[in-house]
C-alpha cells in the first residue's frame, strides 16, 4: 500500500505540501497541487482516515438533521448536501427530528456523540437561543430555510413571503377574485410568511381577506383533503385555491376529483415547492419553486469554508419563481 512519503517523493514536494493538498487547503501553489494530485492518482493512494482524524482532530463527517425522510423535499436536500460534501471527500451522518423539540435535541446530541465536525440542519422546533449556544460552544452549524439573528452567515433562506405573493398574484391575474388558502402550521415561520404574501397580493388587488377562506393545515396530504372539505363547508364561494405546499395541493386535487369536480375548470389550484411529483399529478400542478437543493448545497459549502478552510462563494438568500403548468386557468365566471 503506497504511503504519503511515496506521494511526496513522486511529486517532488514536501510532506506538508501533500498534507495541505489532501486536506483541501487553498494556499497551495496550483502547479504543486496538480503534481500532488497526479502522484496520488498514479500511486492509487488512499489517505488513512483514522490517522488523518488524529492528526487534525477532525473526522471528515458532517451531521445532517432533517424533519423526515419520506418527503421528496427533504430527499432533494439530503442529496445536495451529500453530493457536495462527497466531492470533497467528506461524509454525512443523517438523523431525523420530526419537528419535535425533544427529538431534535436528541438527534443533535447523537450527532455530537458521533464526533461530527459540524451540523447542517433543517430544524423547526429548536429555539434560536439553543442554536446560537450550539454554534458557539459545541459545533459549527448551518441552517437551511431558517434565519437566526446572530448567525447571519450560517443561514440560507428563501423569500417565502414573496412566494406566497406570487402564487396568489398569478390567480388574480387570471381573473380570480375569490381565492381560498390552505396554510401550513401557524407556528412555522415559512408558513406564516407564505400566508402573509397571500394576504399582500389580495390587498394590492383591493380585495378583503376573508377568514372563512383560510384553513390552517400541517403540510400533509391529508390536510389538503380536509382543508378543501372544510373550506367548501363555509358557504363562501371560491374559484381558486392556494396551498402552502405541494403535498396539500396534491391532497386537494385528489379530494376535488373524488367529489366529481372537473379540474381546473371547477377549481384552479396552485401549490408551493415544485417537488418532483408536481408535474405528474393531473392536472399538472402550477406551483412556486423552492430551490431547496441549491440552498442545501450552499449550506454544505459554508461548512467546507468554515471548518475545512475552503473558499467557495456563498449565496444566502434565494428567490422563489412561479412555475406555470395546467392546474390554474382563467376564471370562467
Amino acid at each position: 500500500m503506497p504511503t504519503i512519503y511515496q506521494v511526496a517523493e513522486r511529486a517532488g514536494v514536501s510532506l506538508s505540501t501533500v498534507s495541505r493538498v489532501l486536506n483541501g487547503k487553498t494556499s497551495v501553489n496550483k502547479v504543486l497541487k496538480e503534481r500532488v494530485e497526479k502522484a496520488v492518482k498514479e500511486l492509487n493512494y488512499r489517505p488513512n482516515s483514522v490517522a488523518r482524524s488524529l492528526a487534525n482532530s477532525r473526522t471528515d463527517s458532517i451531521g445532517v438533521l432533517v424533519p423526515e425522510l419520506n418527503a421528496p423535499f427533504f430527499g432533494d436536500l439530503m442529496q445536495a448536501v451529500e453530493s457536495t460534501l462527497r466531492a470533497q471527500d467528506k461524509h454525512v451522518i443523517i438523523t431525523v427530528g420530526r419537528n419535535c423539540l425533544e427529538t431534535e435535541k436528541d438527534a443533535v446530541e447523537f450527532l455530537i456523540s458521533r464526533n461530527c465536525d459540524a451540523l447542517i440542519m433543517h430544524a423547526e422546533a429548536l429555539s434560536d437561543a439553543y442554536l446560537l449556544e450550539l454554534n458557539q460552544s459545541k459545533l459549527p452549524v448551518a441552517l437551511v430555510n431558517r434565519k437566526v439573528d446572530g448567525l447571519p452567515d450560517a443561514c440560507t433562506t428563501l423569500d417565502n413571503e414573496k412566494g406566497g405573493y406570487l402564487a396568489t398574484r398569478h390567480l388574480l391575474e387570471l381573473g380570480h377574485k375569490h381565492i381560498a388558502y390552505i396554510s401550513g402550521p401557524t407556528d412555522k415561520a415559512d408558513a406564516c410568511l407564505r400566508l402573509k404574501g397571500h394576504k399582500r397580493a389580495l390587498s394590492e388587488a383591493g380585495l378583503t381577506v376573508t377568514p372563512q377562506l383560510i384553513f390552517n393545515g400541517d403540510y400533509s396530504e391529508d390536510d389538503g383533503k380536509v382543508g378543501l372539505l372544510e373550506l367548501m363547508a363555509q358557504d363562501q364561494h371560491f374559484s381558486a385555491l392556494v396551498c402552502a405546499n405541494d403535498w396539500m395541493a396534491s391532497g386537494a386535487i385528489s379530494c376535488a376529483r373524488d367529489l366529481g369536480m372537473s379540474l381546473p375548470h371547477d377549481l384552479s389550484i396552485v401549490g408551493f415547492d415544485d417537488v418532483v411529483f408536481a408535474h405528474h399529478v393531473f392536472p399538472r400542478l402550477t406551483t412556486v419553486s423552492n430551490p431547496v437543493a441549491e440552498m442545501a448545497e450552499m449550506s454544505a459549502k459554508y461548512i467546507l469554508n468554515k471548518v475545512y478552510g475552503q473558499g467557495h462563494e456563498i449565496k444566502q438568500c434565494f428567490e422563489p419563481t412561479l412555475v406555470v403548468r395546467e392546474s390554474a386557468i382563467k376564471c370562467e365566471g
